[in-house]
Order: C-alpha cells, then sequence, then structure tokens
C-alpha cells in the first residue's frame, strides 16, 4: 500500500514538472515579445476571403469593425520562414514570391530597386515580394543600427535570391547618409552583371498600388527615357535649408557635430536649387551621370551639411540640359508617390483614417479606398504593427490583380492562402 502511496506521488510530482515545463516554453523570450507585439484589443481572425475583403476597399460599414477586431497572424508565418533553418525553395515557395516573368514585355523592360529598411522585417519581405520578379534587381540598404537578429534574417532572404543583394557599403540611416545610401546602390547596381532601365527607391514604410506591368506601362507611355523627379525651384521658405550649414550626424560617435560655418558657400557650377520629392524613377543613363559628372559630384560634397539634402539633389540635377533624360521645368509631375499630407486635407484627400505622423498619414483601413483609386505608383506611410489589416489587405489585392495580367500559366504557390470563414463577429 505504501509502494501505491510512493507511486501516486511520484506521478503527481512528474504531472506538475510537465505542467510547468509546458508553460514555460509556452511563454514567450523578452526578443520574440518584442518582435511580435501582442495586441490586446484584437483577436486572431486567420486569412480572409479575397471576397470578404470587399468591404474594406469599398469603404463599407464593416471596415472598422473588422480593423478593430482583428489582427491577421501574418508576421508571425514569415519570421518562422526566415528564423528557421531550411532551403531557399521552401523560403521562396513557403513566401509566394513569383519566380518566372509573367510576361515578354516585362521580361525585355528590367527595373532596378534601391530599398533602405531598418525595422518591421515582415513589412519588408511583404514590400519585396510584392514587388519582386526574377529579371529585376534590387539593392537593400540595412540602416547599420539594425538589431543584430534583424540583419540576420534579411541576409537569409536575400541568400535566396542571385537579383538581391545588400549593400556593400554600411552606414546609419540619418541626414546626408540617406542620400549617400542611395549613391552607393546606384554604384553597386551599375557594377552589377544586371542589365535594367530605370532604378527606383523604395523605404520599408512604402508599399506598391500598382503592379510591375502598370509601372512599365506608366513610364514607357509618358517618361519613355526621361527621369522623374517631382519639385520646383525652392520656395522662399525652404532656402534656409540650403544657404545655412545644419547639424551633421555622425554615426561612428552617435552624436550630431557642429557644423564649420554659419552659412554655406553659393552652390558650385552656379547651380540652381530646386526643391522636391525625396523619390525619383531615373534612367541608367542619369544615374551613371550622376557617379561620373563633376558637376553632380561637386553638389554631393556640398550637400553634406544641408538638410535633407534628398529633397534637393535629385531634382537640382535633373534640370541640367545636357543631363541624360532630363526633364526641366516638369514640375510637381510624375506619379511616383500617394501621402496624404496634412495641410492637404480637404484639397487633395479626403482626410486621414489612419493618424499624423509628422504630418504625414498612416493609413488605416478607411483610406484603402482611396490608395487603389490614385494613380501613383507608390503609396507611404504604413506601420504593421500598428495595423497590420491595411498592408495585408492592400497586398492580396496587389497579388491578385498581378496574377489577373499574368500571361504565363501561374504557379500554385503565388497564391495567397484563402479560407471559406472569418472567425469573428462583426456585431460584438
Amino acid at each position: 500500500m505504501s509502494q501505491l502511496r510512493v507511486t501516486k506521488s511520484g506521478l503527481v510530482v512528474s504531472a506538475v514538472i510537465c505542467i510547468f515545463i509546458f508553460l514555460y516554453l509556452r511563454n514567450p523570450t523578452p526578443a520574440e515579445l518584442e518582435e511580435e507585439p501582442v495586441h490586446s484589443e484584437v483577436v486572431e481572425c486567420g486569412l480572409y476571403p479575397d471576397e470578404r475583403c470587399s468591404a474594406l476597399f469599398e469603404g463599407k460599414g464593416a471596415a472598422p469593425q473588422i480593423a478593430k477586431f482583428c489582427k491577421i497572424p501574418h508576421k508571425s508565418e514569415i519570421h518562422a520562414h526566415l528564423h528557421t533553418p531550411g532551403n531557399c525553395s521552401r523560403i521562396s515557395w513557403g513566401l509566394h514570391f513569383i519566380t518566372r516573368p509573367l510576361s515578354t514585355e516585362e521580361s525585355d523592360f528590367s527595373l532596378a530597386y534601391i530599398i533602405t529598411i531598418h525595422k518591421e522585417l515582415a513589412m519588408f519581405v511583404q514590400l519585396l515580394r510584392a514587388i519582386y520578379v526574377p529579371q529585376n534587381v534590387y539593392c537593400i540598404h540595412v540602416d547599420e543600427k539594425a538589431p543584430k537578429k534583424y540583419k540576420t534574417a534579411v541576409q537569409t532572404l536575400v541568400n535566396c535570391f542571385e537579383n538581391v543583394f545588400i549593400s556593400s557599403k554600411k552606414m546609419a540611416y540619418a541626414g546626408f547618409t540617406r542620400l549617400q545610401a542611395d549613391i552607393n546602390c546606384m554604384k553597386d547596381l551599375v557594377h552589377s552583371k544586371f542589365q535594367w532601365n530605370y532604378v527606383i527607391n523604395l523605404c520599408g514604410q512604402d508599399f506598391p498600388i500598382k503592379t510591375n506591368r502598370e509601372i512599365i506601362h506608366y513610364i514607357r507611355s509618358k517618361w519613355n527615357d526621361k527621369n522623374i523627379t517631382p519639385g520646383v525651384i525652392q520656395p522662399p521658405h525652404i532656402k534656409s535649408k540650403t544657404s545655412q550649414s545644419h547639424l551633421e550626424f555622425v554615426p561612428e560617435e552617435n552624436v550630431y557635430a557642429p557644423p564649420n560655418n554659419r552659412f554655406k558657400d553659393k552652390p558650385p557650377h552656379k547651380l540652381t536649387i530646386y526643391f522636391g520629392s525625396a523619390y525619383y524613377v531615373l534612367t541608367r543613363k542619369f544615374v551613371e551621370f550622376i557617379l561620373t559628372d563633376i558637376r553632380a559630384k561637386d553638389m554631393l560634397q556640398w550637400s553634406k551639411d544641408i538638410r535633407s539634402p534628398e529633397q534637393h539633389y535629385w531634382v537640382t540635377l535633373n534640370q541640367l540640359k545636357d543631363a541624360p533624360g532630363a526633364t526641366p521645368h516638369a514640375g510637381w509631375e510624375g506619379n511616383v508617390r500617394a501621402i496624404k499630407w496634412k495641410n492637404e486635407e480637404g484639397n487633395v484627400h479626403d482626410g486621414c483614417k489612419g493618424r499624423y505622423a509628422q504630418d504625414i498619414c498612416v493609413y488605416g483601413p478607411g483610406d484603402l479606398p482611396w490608395l487603389i483609386q490614385s494613380s501613383s505608383l507608390f503609396a507611404n506611410k504604413f506601420e504593421p504593427s500598428t495595423d497590420p489589416l491595411v498592408v495585408t489587405r492592400l497586398e492580396r489585392q496587389h497579388r491578385l490583380q498581378v496574377l489577373r495580367q499574368a500571361e504565363v500559366p501561374k504557379e500554385p504557390h503565388w497564391h495567397f492562402q484563402q479560407q471559406s470563414h472569418v472567425n469573428m463577429r462583426l456585431n460584438h
């Protein structure tokens, strides 16, 4: 009898130990918590069927409720692929990358991309797979200050694609270095073995609202062999950015160094300084001009201590009449980015349905109808960590359009997963 009691006690102790181990393994580590934040106000709803997304894009009343109560668990799936050892076929298939040119037209017209990132790993994967096709080439600049685990995951993904590479120069993303990061990638792209017609720059909070084929159509229809650098002669209230030296970030010391002079010298070569978008679509010949012309080199040196030099550099050099593909006097023409600026509310757009951050709208689900009706190629700004539904809905809509336009047989893994029901009640 005593032996039976001892056996029972042993079983109880073993059960307690097993329960403890199970609970311990279920609890995420601090690193995992940082990587996958839990939103207490939302519930896991699974992936929505594409037909259910119509409520979001048509601006129906159900959209805010879906956004409020549901979180799409795409992020953990993406992280699992990049943090679990495996071959590249599993990664490209599991993450739904397009693995063949979708038309002859696209195969004959290659684009280069420069993508600058520093956070939101899942968002980067969604952006890359949305614009990825094997005939294009992609230079990724990862902020030197990004966490090591983030850099490792990006490198794991990049290693699976011959036409995707990380910039050869490591830099922190701040001030002048943002402009220099683009220049570094341009050098890498020009010296790569891949041929390309145009280069487009993106950041990690951008997302395409046009397909690769539509982007090519837009470039060829109006901008064939021309550069797109929206901007104008700098307005009076902007001139202080370029007439005075400003604090310059020194990445190695993580501090801002004081300027050498209060007032700057005049621009080199009597250049007229323009003000415009930091985003562009540039011909390969113009990029080669940027990297070799003495005026471009001197302008780059002069730009080192001005505020937001990327808003002046590209558009200023694109005014030079002898620059390849120059478009002087184009003004703000060129639908490169859809951005809801706070000061344009009620005039250019109907207001931000998400929230404003530094006078730029961080899109919410209510902005989706406006986005899909935009004539722009890309949109900014998205923050999936705040609202993962927006990018996921836009991504699924984008992929459906890509596959509709395809002229080749569709591979099964190009389709995103669909489910027949949503585990939620809209009348919560």
